[in-house]
């Protein structure tokens, strides 16, 4: 990448900052094995930098190529994948999902009468397509008791009553015969709603998940290393994945030498199955703040993505005020709306840290981020692996470095 800090409008010197808070807050005392970062405004590169190991038990240092797990940075591509195909007249946002998945009709809610007393009722109204895309369906990750735990599905374990070669559409299928957790569109619950979203693009375009999202995003963007696994051409450029233990030393989660992400799953997770590099996901990022294209390559209309990146919470509320009870939130609740399949900030006033009105973001499970400001063009992107997200606070970090650089 060719970097020029003072053409996108930064304090050089300031940007380094960056690379030193990185290294000595958590390189250097092993909380992170390695990582990465870019910044990009204007369709500038600010900074760029590859940081420790991507592989420490074998001494391999972060390349720029890196090949990381996006985990939930998957869905704010499903949600492009899906509005590709609101922007043909083929769907409307209010639309019931049960027109094209006619498994969730008639669907049944849990209602909770006092302590543990439950009943099913019908729910009030049918789920909608803009419900799916702002996790307000009903139908939750979990919990661990619960048929379709998300926790143990991602551990390669199978869950009760999906099998072995689980797609999207024996998952989708499966969701629809669980009770919701609230009526469709009361409240705001993450959620595998997303996967929903991922077949609803099956259904909608005729095409498998996979294929829909080459033809349509990675192929005229040029993001040439995402996909649901790494082929064996590229598998030395797979990370490790690591997690804490009870003494808060990294310890190897997912070998890159014997990952399932070395093979091509069944399920296409369209809520976190994807891989790519930094490059990739930079590329991406930057045909949203371009307003839908790149290198003459145009994958959605401008309008588009300010629909995508509005607050649809009723009454332009946050998320906050919707969150179920137990529920969790990527970037947290406090001064954040949600748009479709991209948390909305309120501003710095009331997120508590630096940033923009309007900025649009997510993160993925092994603590790698992303947030766009359309105001200030600008893009930030940070990769590591370690689970769970919520280690540290990467992003609220990052956002004082990289706002207090800007110069200009």
């Amino acid at each position: 990448m060719k970097i020029n800090p003072d053409a996108a409008g930064f304090d050089g010197s300031r940007l380094e900052r960056i690379d030193e808070h990185l290294r000595t807050r958590y390189l250097e005392p092993g909380k992170l094995a390695g990582c990465q970062v870019v910044v990009a405004r204007s369709d500038q590169i600010a900074h760029s930098s590859s940081l420790g190991l991507m592989d420490r038990e074998r001494a391999r240092p972060v390349l720029d190529d890196t090949i990381w797990r996006l985990y939930s940075m998957t869905k704010p591509i499903t949600g492009v994948a899906l509005l590709t195909l609101y922007e043909r007249g083929l769907f409307q946002l209010n639309d019931p999902v049960d027109r094209f998945l006619p498994e969730f009709r008639d669907m049944k809610v849990v209602e909770r009468l006092d302590g543990e007393t439950k009943r099913l009722v019908d729910a009030e109204r049918p789920i909608s397509v803009r419900d799916a895309m702002m996790h307000m369906t009903g139908i939750g990750y979990g919990p661990p008791e619960a048929r379709l735990d998300l926790a143990a599905i991602a551990g390669g374990k199978p869950a009760r009553g999906l099998g072995k070669g689980a797609t999207l559409e024996t998952l989708v299928a499966a969701l629809a015969q669980e009770p919701l957790r609230f009526h469709p569109g009361a409240h705001w619950l993450y959620s595998w709603s997303t996967d929903v979203c991922a077949r609803l693009v099956e259904v909608i375009s005729g095409e498998r998940f996979d294929r829909y999202l080459q033809t349509t995003i990675f192929d005229p963007l040029g993001m040439v290393d995402t996909g649901f696994f790494v082929p064996e051409g590229k598998a030395d450029r797979l990370a490790a994945l690591y997690t804490r233990d009870a003494s808060k030393q990294l310890t190897l989660l997912d070998d890159p030498e014997r990952s399932r992400s070395l093979r091509m799953p069944s399920l296409l997770l369209g809520g976190g199955g994807l891989l790519g590099t930094t490059a990739d996901y930079l590329r991406f990022c930057q045909m949203l703040v371009n307003g839908g294209q790149l290198g003459g390559a145009r994958v959605l209309g401008r309008k588009t993505i300010e629909l995508m990146a509005g607050n649809h919470l009723p009454g332009g509320g946050t998320l906050r005020d919707f969150a179920f009870r137990g529920g969790y939130g990527e970037v947290g609740f406090d001064g954040m709306g949600f748009g479709l399949t991209v948390a909305v900030s309120d501003g710095p006033v009331a997120t508590a840290a630096e940033g923009t009105r309007g900025e649009y973001m997510w993160g993925g499970a092994a603590s790698t981020l992303f947030w766009i400001d359309p105001v200030e063009e600008l893009v930030v992107i940070f990769m590591t692996q370690l689970i769970p997200s919520g280690t540290f606070n990467l992003r609220g970090q990052l956002k004082a470095l990289v706002y207090s650089a800007i110069a200009h």
